[in-house]
């Protein structure tokens, strides 16, 4: 699901390489077409995608750690240039009133049904961001130092975007008098008989843009790929080898056919929202009420058959099971979104996709480990937060560091001492950190 989010944001990020050349060079519009007219692409949009995907690629090369400058001036410059479109929008308008007044063409449950939507597509658009979490979260030194600034940024933050995008987008039906989904084709509009000023400011609002598409890229899609390639394959591919191989992918699946419409982009995230939510309850489920924060962080990099996570044959079943449990409640809403004629009740569920598939998975997870048993959990809650500073990981032996108030480990139980600080005690679990 990267590999193809990665491929959507690339094409996203070529359609503002096009209106960087349309401003700079407006013979570009005009560039011949030399694909078939069935491709659902064409050759100037084609041109500009591939561009943006070649310049993307010298971006992961660099380590995880050392990206964080290319985020730091995305922070500084897409906001201005999102508040710059959303005024240019509002001013082109006459002001925020004939925008905000437009009647809803919806009523009654079409309309209630239409929000519940809204806040379902909205969700899958951040969904991904919610799963691959771990990939940098773990880089913290303490639970709270992920915790609040993910809590407030993540929703704060696509809430507003999403409210700029909302009104750009509809002060196109009094501009234009027909409504544009799309911001960036909104852009466009605005450079169709635009003086040498307008060229400009369509040209840097599209360059702030193409810097959100390569930031989010990198970070919601390349590295999460990356990570999960070499948990797969580590003796052959690393979390740069694996970013390129999602790039490679992004290429080859024709994301052009995604975004032909607003209807199949929002089905396009639905579907995302039906894999993504499955994993989120299974993850959730797993860390909160099954293990309860208790990890046996020495075995987590153990692949010994008498580990706690080595499983069945080194595969963790009941996840499958559950994760497949929470795609079937929305599979068959699904193919009624995509055209087919299903019962209304399963479009109703599929409605609520996001939460339909979290719920069942997380119950179908949490019922089996009642059922069977996982090893390494915990009756209270465990998780290591700042009560301890500093862990030392041994693999076999004895650690022994009971006079620093820590942790220590013998012959697989785990007693958990507290030290002058005061701290856990006496608590049960299946090894030791």
């Amino acid at each position: 699901m990267a590999c193809i989010w990665y491929g959507v944001q690339a094409y996203i990020g070529g359609n503002c390489v096009y209106l960087m050349i349309r401003s700079i060079w407006s013979s570009f519009e005009d560039l011949p077409n030399t694909m078939p007219a069935n491709n659902g692409t064409n050759t100037r949009d084609f041109v500009s995608f591939f561009i943006f995907w070649l310049c993307s690629l010298p971006a992961i090369w660099p380590p995880v750690q050392t990206i964080r400058h290319l985020f730091t001036v995305k922070a500084y410059v897409v906001p201005v240039a999102g508040i710059a479109f959303f005024v240019w929008a509002i001013v082109r308008a006459k002001g925020i009133g004939p925008i905000v007044k437009q009647p809803s063409k919806l009523k009654g449950s079409e309309l209630g049904w239409a929000i519940v939507k809204g806040i379902m597509s909205s969700i899958a658009n951040f969904a991904t961001l919610i799963v691959n979490d771990p990939d940098f979260s773990r880089f913290a030194r303490k639970p709270r130092d992920a915790l609040w600034s993910q809590f407030f940024t993540i929703p704060c933050s696509f809430a507003f975007t999403s409210f700029i995008g909302i009104i750009v987008s509809s002060s196109s039906t009094v501009i234009f008098k027909e409504p544009i989904w799309n911001p960036l084709e909104l852009l466009g509009k605005f450079l169709d008989g635009g003086n040498s000023g307008t060229r400009a400011g369509v040209f840097f609002i599209a360059s702030a843009f193409a810097l959100a598409q390569l930031g989010t890229n990198i970070a919601a899609n390349s590295v999460s790929a990356g990570t999960d390639l070499t948990a797969l394959l580590p003796r052959y591919i690393n979390i740069r080898r694996g970013g390129y191989i999602c790039a490679l992918v992004g290429l080859v699946m024709c994301p052009w056919n995604l975004l032909s419409s607003s209807n199949q982009f929002t089905t396009y995230l639905s579907a995302y929202s039906v894999f993504l939510s499955s994993i989120a309850g299974v993850i959730i489920c797993d860390y909160y009420w099954v293990r309860k924060g208790f990890f046996e962080v020495k075995d987590l990099y153990s692949a010994r058959r008498t580990g706690p996570y080595y499983f069945t044959a080194g595969i963790h079943w009941r996840g499958y099971v559950a994760y497949i449990a929470g795609i079937l409640i929305n599979i068959v809403g699904f193919v009624g979104a995509i055209g087919r004629k299903v019962p209304v009740g399963a479009q109703y569920i599929y409605n609520l996709n996001f939460f339909c598939g979290f719920i069942v998975a997380a119950v179908v997870y949490y019922g089996l480990c009642r059922v069977f048993p996982v090893p390494a959990t915990s009756s209270v809650w465990m998780e290591v937060g700042d009560q301890i500073t500093e862990i030392s990981v041994a693999d076999g032996g004895s650690l022994d560091e009971e006079a620093s108030g820590t942790a220590y480990y013998k012959g697989g139980e785990a007693e958990y001492a507290a030290g002058a600080e005061g701290g856990l005690r006496d608590r049960k679990g299946a090894g030791a950190l």
